[in-house]
């Protein structure tokens, strides 16, 4: 259309050149929408960054989470994966991965597992598998086992470290250890527990793997904690061995306890009260308990 002629058209409006249309341009012009809601589903995964950005974003976000780890072995619990285990402590995935299948191949029941050495060849090759997120199938049972003490041993920080060697020192009994775990920041908390229910499973199956409390945190002890000085490595790890070995054995007796408060008879839960509220999750059940005592 010639620019010479009546005017261009416009937003479906003829606009001349002495713009005697403009008030009816304005009237027709097409505002945006309002209220409108751009809803976007976005995972983050700590080792693949978001997931599900829209792919306008993406350039502007990293691909790998800056704490993230590829590595497993070595590295702070805080860049890695971590899942709960049976009991609510939040632990590295790969803790409970290597534990299942330690389990499922019968480590329990292996005669000196954890003490005995694993083929070192081997325990590279599934360490170097574990750092690609591969478990292979064919990993054995004693490397399994050395391999959850590597990790332990090669932690930044040891479990224990943030004890002073003095309040390990003076623990004499299961309460006052007890006592002193709970003195522990939580995610050593979590790791702590979860590694002493491990020990106290090892130990309840001595009869086959002839691996009693003292054998285990013997074998635990050293990967615990971290010390510069080689002989006060040594000196205290016998320290912490003795910590370890009441641990399990209060958790050992806690395990006793609870099976046979669960297992007694209903006219023996029936008359106390507080066993009932302990060992029954359900607050009707102990309600129904006080009113029939």
């Amino acid at each position: 259309m010639s620019s010479s002629g009546a005017g261009a058209w416009i937003g479906g409006a003829r606009k001349t050149e002495r713009g005697s249309e403009e008030g009816d341009l304005h009237s027709m012009e097409i505002g945006w929408p309002t209220d409108v809601q751009h809803v976007a589903h976005v995972t983050f995964d700590r080792f693949h960054g978001f997931l599900g950005l829209p792919v306008e974003f993406e350039p502007e976000v990293p691909r790998t989470a800056p704490s993230a780890s590829a590595k497993v072995f070595g590295v702070s619990t805080k860049s890695m994966q971590c899942s709960y285990d049976s009991r609510g402590n939040s632990v590295p995935t790969i803790l409970l991965q290597m534990q299942k299948r330690l389990y499922e191949l019968g480590g329990l029941q292996t005669e000196g597992i954890f003490r005995i050495t694993p083929d070192n060849s081997q325990e590279e090759h599934v360490r170097d598998m574990l750092n690609r997120g591969i478990l292979p199938q064919e990993t054995g049972v004693h490397c399994l086992a050395g391999l959850i003490k590597a990790w332990f041993r090669e932690l930044p920080a040891g479990v224990l470290d943030t004890l002073s060697s003095e309040e390990v020192m003076q623990c004499k009994t299961e309460e006052a250890c007890s006592q002193l775990a709970k003195h522990l920041p939580a995610t050593e908390a979590a790791l702590l527990d979860w590694a002493i229910n491990l020990m106290a499973d090892v130990v309840q199956d001595e009869q086959h793997n002839k691996m009693n409390a003292q054998n285990v945190a013997t074998v635990f002890a050293p990967n615990m904690t971290q010390m510069a000085d080689p002989l006060n490595a040594l000196m205290y790890a016998v320290q912490v061995m003795n910590f370890l070995r009441l641990m399990i054995l209060k958790t050992l007796k806690d395990r006793k306890a609870t099976s046979k408060a669960s297992s007694a008879p209903q006219g023996a839960k029936q008359n106390s009260t507080t066993t009932n509220c302990v060992y029954v999750n359900s607050d009707s059940v102990c309600g129904s308990t006080k009113s029939q005592n």
